[in-house]
């Protein structure tokens, strides 16, 4: 079992080697666009006095509203993205 565990921290400390290497020659342009695809954030709003969820793309564009926190991740998970809470 030890060896399993090292050599996940091992692929592990890999990918994360990978990604800061790869995030630091990133051009500016790569870089507002990292994670566009992958990423929606979702926050409350107030919309004639009744509080929604917003969800929007990782760049703050609006896609959707839901009526709750549970409904707003099902929908981000829908899209194969990765639901983050922003207040």
């Amino acid at each position: 079992m030890a060896g399993n565990d090292e050599r996940k921290s091992s692929a592990s400390d890999r990918l994360a080697e990978d990604v800061y290497e790869r995030a630091r020659t990133m051009t500016g342009a790569e870089l507002r666009n990292w994670g566009m695809k992958e990423v929606a954030y979702f926050r409350p709003i107030t919309h004639e006095g009744t509080t929604l969820i917003a969800i929007h793309a990782a760049d703050g564009t609006p896609v959707c509203l839901a009526e709750d926190e549970d409904s707003a991740v099902d929908a981000i998970l829908e899209q194969d993205m990765v639901p983050t809470f922003l207040q």
